[in-house]
């Protein structure tokens, strides 16, 4: 089985961050790819003079960060793209439940969350709308964020939950145009600590400040000690390695095209343990590591198992 890969996102940009090397690595090998976004971004937090007319615009943002993500998808190969309110029966739209920086790192939850947040969604309705998007497309692997969410945006966790409940719904619920679909595996997306750790520390490095030169005026080195985010698990926890410098080129690319979320996009060369540099709004450095981490998510089968051959550059954790 080579078999297609879906991912599910809570908003435009959440694809290249967190899975740009997977979804590029699958598309280069020739195989389908699905993205699938749950909110527009409305509530995102603008960059730069350039977009500041659209903070506090939701609709204006929303339309623009359409553009973004079609850019950086196309960016990294992947041409089957949809928002997960557009595979609901009636007339829903899913919105940007906005965050607030917790923590390095950490979101948590606003106090004016708008009524059509996806964070307070109906979870039957957005699972359904997802468990017919999976049975439409018979993906042999799912990947999505892990429960807390990546870094605890409630966004995140919303799609963390709706993806387990889809999972469950498109494999038991069917009809004669779209049967009942199992997927065998299930990635969720991590980092390993001591991968976080030196990556961090290395961006205080000669390396990155030559290739940000004085762009690192505006913007602040992370703590290598402070607390890390919830994708972050012991180094036993992760399964599977995507290696990041064949793609590197599309996956910076994809950074550049979210230009109201995502800044200070690098390559970095001469360092071992990152292989680029970004920031996102809270203006904290951000490494582009030498690979992307996943584990399975409990009850998955292995690629092995399920007869699913990874592309060249995606291996198992021996």
């Amino acid at each position: 089985m080579t078999g297609g890969l879906l991912a599910v996102h809570a908003h435009p940009d959440d694809e290249s961050l967190a899975t740009g090397a997977l979804l590029a690595t699958w598309a280069a090998d020739g195989r389908p790819v699905t993205v699938v976004t749950a909110t527009r971004g409305e509530r995102g937090e603008v960059i730069g003079r350039r977009w500041a007319h659209l903070a506090g615009d939701p609709a204006a943002l929303a339309d623009h960060r359409e553009g973004e993500v079609a850019a950086a998808l196309a960016e990294l190969g992947v041409h089957d793209h949809g928002f997960l309110d557009e595979a609901v029966a009636a007339d829903v739209r899913y919105e940007d439940s906005g965050m607030a920086w917790v923590g390095p790192g950490r979101a948590g939850e606003v106090d004016d969350v708008p009524p059509g947040a996806f964070a307070v969604a109906s979870l039957e309705e957005a699972s359904q709308a997802l468990a017919r998007v999976l049975r439409s497309r018979r993906p042999a692997v799912v990947v999505t964020y892990e429960p807390g969410g990546g870094y605890g945006h409630p966004d995140h966790v919303r799609a963390h939950d709706v993806t387990l409940h889809a999972l469950e719904l498109a494999a038991r619920e069917g009809d004669t145009t779209s049967p009942a679909h199992v997927v065998p595996v299930v990635l969720w997306s991590v980092v390993g600590r001591s991968t976080l750790r030196s990556a961090r520390t290395a961006l205080a490095g000669e390396a990155v400040l030559a290739a940000l030169g004085a762009t690192i005026a505006g913007l602040t080195l992370p703590d290598p000690t402070a607390e890390p985010p919830a994708m972050a698990v012991p180094d036993d926890d992760v399964d599977v390695l995507v290696d990041v410098a064949p793609v590197r080129a599309q996956l910076l690319a994809a950074l550049r095209a979210h230009a109201t979320q995502v800044q200070a996009v690098r390559p970095v060369d001469g360092d071992d343990t990152l292989l680029g540099c970004y920031a996102l709004s809270n203006a904290v450095l951000a490494a582009v590591p030498t690979t992307e981490a996943y584990r399975y998510a409990p009850g998955s089968l292995r690629a092995a198992e399920a007869g699913v051959a990874w592309p060249v550059g995606v291996r198992p954790v021996a």
